[in-house]
């Protein structure tokens, strides 16, 4: 009764939460450094919890359009609320779109090492996923991604992550408009561009009103701290989004996760010094990370840092920081990412810790 590609897909890996870690380990959650998700250390705005504090109707299902928070969301964007969507993080987003424009075996194309769900939810929706791996220094091959598209009428959606995960790069306007003039879906992910935002690379959602194949997806795990209460928007074409609303389930962003969202909107600057501190925070964590021997830190514009590892395995590192010290890094050996190490930025007493540590190993 299973389907074959089913059987045969590979699961998606998530983060493991505190309260396994805190057993694992052996350790109290307030004890473990964890940078290993890119979550914001310093938790929800006080505005949200306060929001949260506050509501009333838990017992009443949700509104299935989120009308006040893409209200407040077009407030805070300055873009008409009927070109938003509100999603259970932007990974229900990713799969609406998918389930939407693939038919079995179309073809998708993304830039690895990316962000897993592409692949992970391409499969679930019997699409293709194809490869078009990045050049050493991360960029996009946007030449030999239209060469495939030209050649392939099958190829509906090009997946582009900026900043990307796990490395931290952006793709550069010239390139992003090249994508947008080949007959495919762009799907824009933006989940960390207010970290590139502050060194000059500027979101592009307003671009979705003046292009018909551009999605843009946002979330508020990253900036807002509100990772455990899975919220994100998008902006999508007119043609696209009457369909994305008609197959996504009714009461899908809950209750908590609308009044937390719309909490957090209610005080864009505190989302601002929250960004800051986090971009601060990265810088002076790779700064530190260059003076150390055996790691090559890479150039981010999100809120974390990639690292190569050398003379020794990134595994083994992960799980020396992870027993001995109760910090956690995640780490990749596969055949386009192999021995790095990717540390998120946390508050400064972290980095303290973590580069104690890394001195010390």
């Amino acid at each position: 009764m299973i389907r074959p590609d089913i059987i045969d897909m590979e699961p998606y890996t998530p983060i493991v939460p505190f309260e396994v870690l805190s057993r694992q380990l052996g350790r109290r959650p307030e004890e473990i450094i964890k940078l290993d998700a890119n979550e914001n250390p310093y938790g929800p705005a006080p505005a949200a919890l306060e929001a949260l504090k506050n509501g009333r109707f838990f017992h009443i299902y949700p509104d299935p359009e989120a009308t006040e928070l893409r209200e407040a969301l077009g407030g805070y964007l300055q873009l008409n609320p009927e070109m938003l969507l509100a999603g259970m993080g932007a990974d229900e987003l990713i799969d609406l779109v998918l389930r939407v424009v693939l038919k079995p075996q179309d073809k998708v194309i993304d830039s690895p090492p990316s962000f897993g769900m592409y692949p992970f939810s391409t499969y679930v929706n019997s699409g293709q996923y194809l490869t078009v791996p990045r050049r050493p220094d991360f960029s996009m091959d946007i030449d030999a991604i239209e060469a495939l598209v030209h050649g392939d009428p099958s190829v509906k959606i090009v997946f582009v992550c900026s900043p990307n995960n796990p490395d931290g790069s952006v793709i550069q306007e010239e390139s992003l408009k090249r994508l947008l003039d080949l007959p495919v879906l762009v799907v824009l992910d933006e989940a960390y561009v207010e970290f590139a935002a502050l060194t000059g690379t500027p979101s592009r959602i307003s671009w979705v009103a003046e292009r018909e194949n551009l999605c843009v997806l946002r979330t508020f795990s990253k900036l807002a701290g509100l990772a455990g209460l899975r919220v994100g928007y998008g902006a999508f074409p007119d043609w696209l989004l009457p369909h994305m609303k008609k197959i996504k389930q009714p009461y899908n962003v809950n209750v908590a996760a609308d009044l937390a969202a719309r909490g957090a909107l209610s005080d864009p600057a505190w989302l601002e010094r929250t960004a800051a501190a986090l971009a601060a925070e990265r810088d002076r964590m790779m700064a530190a990370l260059a003076q150390i021997p055996y790691l090559t830190p890479l150039p981010s514009q999100s809120n974390f840092v990639l690292c190569r590892v050398q003379d020794r395995s990134a595994g083994d590192l992960k799980l020396k920081l992870q027993n001995e010290f109760g910090i956690l890094v995640r780490f990749y050996e596969k055949p386009n990412l192999k021995n790095y190490i990717r540390i998120s930025a946390g508050k400064p007493e972290d980095t303290d810790r973590l580069m104690m540590a890394l001195g010390k190993i």
